[in-house]
């Protein structure tokens, strides 16, 4: 009977033993590398088309309030009663818009609530991050006698660098840059024909910027008037 050869008999060496583990070693940390980066890779792009969808929800509210916007000549014979009042008013130097609208919402079926509502959008400073501008919505429902003031607002975009209006006059065919339907030198009791909104976002990260515009057709440019001789 031949005895076993000792090339074939002996095990691993410590050299050998201490390449292989560093040879796993090596795979293991590349493998991390990898998946580290697919992983945040991942979770940017995740993060850059919620920032996408965030402006486009944003835009397409605007765009839904707008289309309802109208103005009244509904009001009591007697001053001392006039309880409410409807207006459009907008400054694109300020960055902000205010006007009436057939845009609220009843979340309870029963509420007694119409559909009428003061609607507002502007720019306001995050308390959270000074630097930081956001995009907010305010809505009173029902309508009082101060239409640019008072609801509750709530933030439809976060991080915004521009929010711009400009109104197209449907008597002079021109885009002017302010609208009010509240003062006899603006546009009393008128509403534009159009809107064009301009909305952008910071980047992510220090990243590109998000640019949305968008022109809105408003479909009761004259005030409702029902029942009022003319």
């Amino acid at each position: 009977m031949r005895r076993p050869s000792v090339a074939l008999s002996r095990g691993m060496t410590m050299i050998e033993v201490i390449v292989a583990v560093g040879v796993l070693a090596m795979v293991a940390v590349l493998m991390h590398g990898v998946i580290d980066s697919l992983s945040r890779g991942k979770k940017g792009e995740a993060i850059r088309s919620e920032r996408v969808h965030e402006g486009r929800e944003a835009m397409q509210r605007i765009v839904r309030d707008l289309s309802a916007a109208y103005l009244s000549l509904h009001v009591p014979s007697n001053p001392a009663l006039i309880t409410e009042k409807t207006a459009f008013v907008g400054r694109s130097s300020s960055h902000r818009l205010d006007f009436t609208a057939f845009a609220h919402r009843r979340t309870d079926r029963d509420a007694h609530e119409s559909d009428q509502a003061e609607v507002g959008y502007f720019l306001a400073k995050n308390p959270d991050v000074p630097e930081q501008k956001d995009l907010a919505r305010r809505e009173q429902t029902p309508i009082d006698f101060d239409p640019l003031k008072g609801g509750i607002v709530n933030v439809v975009a976060e991080d915004v660098d521009q929010f711009e209006v400009r109104f197209l006059d449907p008597t002079t065919s021109l885009w002017v840059d302010t609208w009010d339907s509240t003062q006899v030198s603006g546009q009393p009791n008128r509403l534009p024909l159009e809107v064009q909104i301009k909305l952008v976002l910071n980047g992510v990260g220090g990243g590109a910027q998000y640019s949305y515009t968008t022109k809105v057709f408003v479909p009761i440019m004259q005030p409702l008037s029902f029942g009022i001789p003319q």
